[in-house]
């Protein structure tokens, strides 16, 4: 949907837009509307890659999700993008509360507090995020699957509202977006990895009795802590599936984390 809209907007904004399956068509032809997977960003990375544009962005299916490649052809990871959005609200509106769910790297937290703002973590999840900045009354909402909810929006999330910011934000900075994300990515990030297992429950209780003398939150899943690095370990509400999320100091610490938490996993599988 989001190819009925953007040509209207490119024309009362400066900047140049080119379009890339832009008629809208719900066989989808081209390849899934799920800009998560890295395989349904080939594309858009090689037209980024072909054309040098300042940014390139993928749309789900009905605009609410985006997700944001750089001037290099690198896709940013949704927590980057809150990251920086983030920083923006809190330097037009300051001391604002901002939400970010709890699989966003830690970096979120931290670029919010480094702006004066106070960031709120919640369970994953649209109905979650929307009822939190309502109690709340935060400014701006990020999660790593690339929804962005906006307070002044109704607290919806919006992928072209996304897009507009960091256009807004490229525009001041003066400098490329593979330049200007390096500030808001201090750690490295496995990605989500999704374990198929006959029973959640009891592969989420052998990985929690593995890591309990550890710091554990069972906030949305189990959130296990261990200083220099952390995980998250999710059941899927529609599937058979754990979704596990690491985040550590660099990517040799991350594989050994996720190597110690996949092989308790697939012990009780």
């Amino acid at each position: 949907m989001a190819g009925s809209v953007l040509p209207q907007v490119f024309d009362r904004i400066g900047a140049d837009l080119i379009g890339l399956y832009l008629e809208p068509d719900g066989t989808f032809p081209n390849h899934p509307a799920d800009p998560l997977r890295p395989e349904n960003l080939v594309d858009l990375v090689a037209l980024v890659q072909d054309r040098k544009p300042d940014i390139g962005v993928a749309f789900d299916g009905d605009a609410d999700r985006a997700f944001f490649i750089d001037d290099q052809g690198v896709p940013l990871p949704g927590s980057t993008t809150t990251a920086i959005i983030a920083d923006w609200f809190l330097a037009e509106q300051p001391a604002s509360a901002v939400v970010h769910n709890l699989i966003c790297s830690k970096a979120v937290a931290e670029t919010i507090e480094a702006a004066g703002g106070l960031p709120i973590r919640t369970k994953v999840g649209h109905s979650y995020i929307k009822q939190v900045m309502a109690e709340s009354g935060a400014v701006f909402g990020g999660e790593h699957s690339g929804h962005y909810y906006f307070r002044d929006n109704y607290r919806a999330d919006s992928g072209i509202m996304a897009m507009l910011v960091l256009l807004r934000v490229l525009s001041d900075a003066g400098v490329p977006l593979s330049e200007l994300r390096g500030r808001y990515e201090p750690y490295a990030q496995s990605g989500e990895i999704n374990f198929d297992v006959p029973d959640k429950a009891v592969a989420d209780a052998a990985v929690e009795r593995a890591f309990e003398d550890h710091s554990i939150d069972r906030l949305d899943g189990l959130t296990v802590d261990l200083g220099d690095r952390w995980f998250n370990l999710r059941p899927s509400n529609t599937e058979p599936v754990l979704r596990l999320n690491v985040e550590g100091p660099d990517p040799e610490a991350v594989d050994d984390l996720v190597e110690q938490v996949a092989g308790i996993i697939k012990e009780e599988s």
